[in-house]
């Protein structure tokens, strides 16, 4: 206890009497938002409550040692300790809690405690446990590739000592994303402090259930060059320390660190819960013995740094701005309906427009190549043009030991699409990322909230799930949710489809619909070389993220090759193409079953003089809606072609709108050729029946013809 003693005095004695004053005050301005939301919510003036209850000095601490607008910070939701010491006030908490329009956080589109400030630099939070980690790796990574960039240095938005704080619950620490965050953090030696807030429970799930050995510090001493320090969360002063410590050690750019603080959760988990039924009496009378909020104010009267009559006038300001600031959001307004519809997408960079138009005036130069050679030479020219266009996945580099370079032919990715990049550009722009589909995504969401452009590469689109929590709840989401303060313009390459011959259930699958019924996400499919080139280039300029999905049975197709159209050429998202012109019949289709379709409608015009016309979607988010519609009021008959399974696939989503759009100048039903609702087999024979072939779409244009 000696020990202990004269080190927070030590502590204690490198503060000034206004910083402990005021790391008494923060801790009890959140403690008092927190009981203010909770009456709030009971007089169902508010609709959601979580609180950062026990886990007050740990946070005030860190405040204090972070530097706002400069540093980053990657939260989670009882962090509200740490946002009011940075800067947050209690007014701009509670404009959260009540949804109002002018909350910093996300414009009332998020709940409260879902923390996000522009100007602070603390990136909106979501409510996914864990998904933070590895966005946090992303934005150290970012200070990284800037610092080895040909970037001027007035284009890098990094002060070469900046700081990542990523904070987490005990219980997070059993996701996956932490783990994989930490296999990077270490790998780069990257300038992170993870913070630990162990308050021994994940909701009602003990730490002893969630984590082998009850430790989580314990089981992380294997990774190299991690700083780990383990402290009382509830005391501020100790907090202070260890806290100086890890961020001296990764400012000084030794690599990450990690502090484990034991704090305590003196509240239920939120007002969903009620801990009573899970922490008995003795439990929780231990932890109200540790709270700091009385803990703290009685060590700064004991040694004479505060009087009670200071402390007393410090709970009257509190007390009295939380009742400002209660006022202040009750009288705020709320969101107008209409404005759900902003942030879904960039509100300034629109890849629709004519802007991103120029596919009427190519520049063509050399011999027609493939798909394959057209979209590496268009990540050539971009990355030439664009300096913080990085690209990283499985296998993209040429070689991931740099002094091979030049002694081997090198990688360049599975399908060779990123072939020579690395050469090209360095190992600072073009690297190998871990085997790990959720690692790409998170970093280079992470990297695009710092100016980067990532694109990145899933290898296969039947690996990709790992990385859909990230894809889904975060990347898409990212703009939308903090009302427009953090984009994320991050271009995901990934392979996708059959019709490779033993391809199998797992290097076959398809699945656009998935994807393109996700808000705030574009999803390209090119057919042609030629298309891929320009969709492509437009993804990389646009400023939302986009799913680009390359077939491939298409990347080394003779039938379309097209020669290089220059460095310029770009086809706008939502512009479909009329492939073929026709009169008697519509097939909406994309990607490998454009040619299928093609070879059909050509051998019924053949056979018996049917014109058949022939759309090519291209992009399937947005949909160039206005062609499939002019097209049907010409023909009157529609057949839906897709490699999907036919039951709840992309195609029944262009069914439904021409219906229900088109109905009236329909002359029979819309009729769709789809996969069948089961996996593609290795067998060629199985795969051929199990995924659309040209005889089959032919079959169902007649049946649609004889009706």
């Amino acid at each position: 206890m000696a020990t202990r003693t004269s080190a927070r005095a030590r502590t204690a004695a490198r503060l000034d009497k206004a910083d402990l004053l005021d790391l008494y005050r923060v801790m009890l301005l959140s403690r008092r938002i927190d009981d203010k939301e909770v009456q709030l919510k009971r007089q169902n003036k508010i609709f959601f409550q979580i609180s950062g209850a026990g886990h007050e000095a740990v946070l005030a601490a860190a405040a204090k040692v972070f530097r706002p607008g400069y540093d980053w910070s990657y939260l989670y939701y009882r962090d509200r300790a740490y946002c009011l010491g940075m800067g947050m006030t209690a007014t701009e908490m509670l404009l959260s809690s009540v949804g109002a329009a002018d909350d910093p956080n996300s414009g009332g589109r998020q709940m409260p405690s879902h923390w996000g400030h522009r100007s602070l630099n603390i990136v909106s939070t979501s409510s996914p446990t864990g998904t933070q980690f590895l966005q946090a790796v992303g934005a150290a990574e970012a200070w990284l590739r800037y610092s080895n960039s040909t970037l001027p240095d007035g284009d890098r938005p990094v002060h070469g000592d900046e700081v990542v704080l990523v904070t987490t619950g005990d219980g997070t620490t059993s996701e996956g994303e932490f783990w994989e965050s930490l296999n990077t953090a270490c790998n780069l030696k990257l300038p992170m402090v993870y913070l630990v807030e162990d308050n021994e429970y994940a909701i009602s799930v003990p730490v002893e259930v969630n984590t082998a050995g009850g430790s989580v510090s314990k089981l992380l001493t294997g990774f190299p060059g991690l700083f780990i320090q383990e402290v009382d969360g509830c005391d501020p002063l100790a907090s202070y320390d260890v806290l100086q410590k890890a961020v001296d050690y990764a400012r000084q750019r030794k690599g990450p660190a990690l502090v484990h603080a034991h704090v305590i959760r003196p509240y239920s988990h939120s007002l969903s819960d009620d801990e009573v039924n899970y922490k008995p009496p003795g439990e929780r009378d231990e932890e109200a013995s540790r709270d700091p909020i009385v803990t703290f104010p009685k060590y700064l009267i004991v040694q004479g740094i505060a009087t009670e009559a200071e402390i007393e006038r410090i709970k009257q300001e509190v007390e009295d701005e939380v009742e400002v600031a209660t006022a202040t959001a009750l009288a705020s307004p709320q969101p107008a309906a209409e404005t759900v519809h902003r942030y879904v997408y960039s509100p300034d960079v629109d890849p629709t427009s004519e802007q991103f138009d120029t596919e009427d005036d190519p520049k063509f130069s050399g011999e027609p190549t493939t798909m394959v050679d057209l979209l590496n030479i268009c990540m050539k020219d971009e990355m030439a043009r664009d300096p913080r266009i990085l690209v990283f996945g499985e296998d993209v580099a040429d070689v991931s030991r740099d002094q091979y370079l030049g002694q081997v032919k090198g990688k360049g990715g599975v399908f060779k699409v990123t072939h020579g990049l690395q050469k090209a550009f360095g190992s600072n722009r073009v690297y190998n990322s871990p085997l790990a589909e959720a690692n790409i995504i998170g970093r280079a969401i992470g990297l695009a909230t710092r100016g980067l452009k990532p694109v990145v590469e899933i290898q296969f689109f039947d690996y990709i799930w790992p990385a859909y929590m990230q894809l889904r709840n975060e990347l898409a989401t990212l703009r939308w949710r903090s009302n427009n303060a953090w984009p994320a313009p991050v271009v995901v390459r990934v392979t996708y489809g059959g019709y490779l011959k033993g391809g199998g259930p797992y290097h076959s699958q398809t699945g656009a619909a998935i994807f393109t019924g996700v808000p705030g996400l574009r999803v390209v499919c090119p057919a042609t070389a030629l298309d891929a080139n320009g969709l492509l280039r437009t993804a990389i300029r646009s400023e939302d993220p986009v799913l680009f999905l390359e077939h491939k049975h298409l990347y080394r197709q003779t039938y379309n090759k097209a020669p290089n159209p220059g460095p310029n050429f770009m086809i706008p998202f939502g512009k479909a193409k009329v492939v073929r012109e026709g009169t008697d019949l519509t097939v909406v289709t994309y990607g490998a079953t454009v040619q299928r379709s093609l070879v059909a409608a050509k051998a019924l015009e053949e056979e018996h003089g049917r014109s058949i016309e022939v759309i090519d979607l291209r992009t399937l988010s947005p949909v160039d809606w206005e062609t499939v519609y002019a097209s049907v009021r010409k023909t009157g008959r529609v057949v839906v072609v897709y490699e999907d399974s036919i039951s709840w696939g992309y195609g029944a989503e262009i069914a439904a709108r021409i219906a229900d759009e088109a109905f009236a100048w329909l002359d029979a039903p819309v009729r769709r050729v789809a996969a069948t609702d089961t996996f593609v087999a290795y067998a060629p024979e199985i795969e051929d029946v199990t995924i659309p072939q040209t005889e089959g779409i032919k079959a169902a244009v007649e049946a649609l013809l004889r009706f």
